[in-house]
């Protein structure tokens, strides 16, 4: 007995993710489907030792799956999410479509899965930066409230997906040769360079990536009252996203408590231990379904407050594992 699940994206890094973890979590299927663009239309991506040939993206065609994870764009869900959901596939949703509707769940499988019960055959996966500080960050909330974060984030060129890899590759051949490079992915070169630009500016020039992780967490952990202030930054990573954390909490704990409870956590790995060079670093993140949490230790002026320095896969783990986790709260 299988599930007939659709990847709607396929040929992308999110799309091509997703379909190694449903092979590697031996998801029950009976049919695997691959869906893009027109442009993809015909060609083949791998499903384990198999090839699947990618079929264009349509209503009538992706109905067909009883699943349906999506990793196309913001546009192209909204055109076609809805009509499908119609049908009675159930969508799980990358994009930031759907992420802010009342009537969709956004879900990040270790902290609200009881969220998706009340889902409308859309739920939304959150933002690829949020997901990895709200894993670190829910189990210390849990016990002690949060009051206050604030986040800088260092995001790998991988969340803008392979055209960006490759300018990446391309600026820095280009920056060691001595050559000149004009960016088309970027607005600047990102070789040997960081960009405090992150999709659109929007509300008081906060950035639109920085607004999703405030307005996420608020949906997410289901308090407004917690205040966020972001700042997101892209460096010359190609893939893994990295974050400095800044958290104040309402009550007392001690350093010894924050350990264990991370410890006991699920997603969470701490590499801690700095005296011998051992911190997350994405070097090391590359292919884990972990969230590591390193650098942690009390603020200096203020005791409620602590310091830590968080590392994730932000194709695996921001994006494709936890569209894969949900898909299992819901099946299993």
């Amino acid at each position: 007995m299988g599930y007939k699940i659709a990847v709607v994206g396929a040929t992308g890094l999110v799309g091509q993710e997703m379909l190694k973890i449903l092979w590697e979590r031996k998801i029950p299927i009976s049919e695997i489907y691959a869906f893009a663009s027109a442009k993809s239309e015909g060609t083949y991506v791998d499903f384990g030792n198999e090839k699947i040939k990618v079929e264009k993206a349509t209503v009538e065609n992706i109905s067909k799956a009883e699943f349906a994870l999506f990793s196309i764009g913001e546009e192209i869900s909204l055109e076609l999410a809805p009509e499908i959901a119609k049908k009675g596939t159930i969508i799980i949703d990358n994009s930031n479509a759907f992420r802010m509707n009342p009537d969709v769940p956004l879900v990040i499988s270790e902290i609200n899965p009881e969220d998706l019960k009340n889902h409308k055959n859309i739920i939304a996966n959150p933002n690829c930066s949020t997901i990895q500080m709200l894993v670190a960050l829910n189990p210390l909330h849990k016990k002690w409230k949060l009051r206050k974060i604030f986040v800088a984030t260092y995001q790998s060129v991988s969340g803008k997906g392979k055209e960006a890899i490759n300018e990446l590759i391309e600026s820095t051949r280009a920056f060691l040769e001595g050559k000149e490079f004009v960016p088309s992915a970027f607005p600047y070169p990102i070789s040997f360079n960081l960009i405090p630009h992150i999709d659109t500016f929007e509300h008081e020039n906060y950035s639109r990536e920085e607004m999703k992780m405030v307005r996420e967490t608020h949906k997410i952990l289901h308090d407004s009252s917690i205040k966020v202030s972001p700042t997101c930054v892209r460096v010359p990573v190609i893939r893994g996203h990295s974050e400095v954390i800044y958290a104040e909490f309402e009550n007392d704990f001690t350093l010894e408590e924050v350990y264990e409870t991370l410890e006991e956590a699920p997603g969470i790995k701490i590499i801690d231990k700095p005296q011998e060079k051992l911190y997350p670093m994405p070097l090391f993140c590359d292919g884990k379904d972990e969230v590591f949490v390193g650098r942690i230790r009390k603020d200096l002026f203020d005791q409620r407050a602590i310091n830590m320095w968080v590392v994730s896969d932000n194709i695996r783990k921001g994006a494709a594992l936890n569209a894969v986790q949900i898909l299992e709260k819901l099946i299993f």
